[in-house]
Formats: structure tokens, C-alpha cells, sequence
């Protein structure tokens, strides 16, 4: 996983993400990223190729279509919301544990 970039002149905070878990981006996944992205101060935003998303939107967060191996980045307007970004990519890194639904 890439580590986190900051933009010194937006003040703004983007990690690269790989989806990992075998169903990728789907509603349940969407739904526990949004609810880290709602907790952020400023606005989070999910962007894979072209496309961006508001991460506090399940509905955005699907229009992406991200299955298991694609790379996303997420973007965070402050970088006081660091805990956040760190939070997000540990939700999405441990396949955002599905493990424990079996």
C-alpha cells in the first residue's frame, strides 16, 4: 500500500487503497466506509480512474463499481482528519472484516 500523501497546497491528504475482499465495493463495505467517512471534520471523496465519489454517500461510493483488486484513492480535505484516512484504509486493508460475518 502506498503511503499518505499530503498536498501542501490544498491541505488535503490522499492514500492509494487496493479493495481486497472477494465481493469488492459492495453495499455492506460501502456502507461501513461511509459511516468512517461521515466522522471526518471536511469533506472525503473516493476516486478510482476518472470517477470520484463522495465517501459519505453509499450510493457514490457504488457508482464506482469497484471489485476485489481495484486500486482507489481516498482523498480527505483536511489533514486534521488524518485518523480518518488511517481508519478508512485499516477497514478496506482487513477486506472490510467479512471474516466476521461467517
Amino acid at each position: 500500500m502506498c503511503d499518505v500523501r499530503v498536498d501542501n497546497l490544498m491541505d488535503e491528504l490522499l492514500r492509494e487503497i487496493e479493495i481486497v475482499n472477494e465481493l469488492g465495493l459492495h453495499a455492506r463495505a460501502a456502507a461501513k466506509l461511509a459511516g468512517l467517512a461521515q466522522k471526518a471534520s471536511a469533506r472525503v471523496w473516493i476516486i478510482k480512474g476518472d470517477e470520484q465519489a463522495d465517501a459519505s454517500s453509499v450510493i457514490d461510493i457504488l457508482t464506482l463499481a469497484c471489485p476485489k483488486g481495484s486500486i482507489i484513492t481516498v482523498k480527505i480535505e483536511k489533514k486534521s482528519d488524518l485518523n480518518v484516512l488511517e481508519d478508512i484504509a485499516k477497514l478496506a486493508e482487513n477486506g472490510f472484516n467479512e471474516d466476521e460475518l461467517c
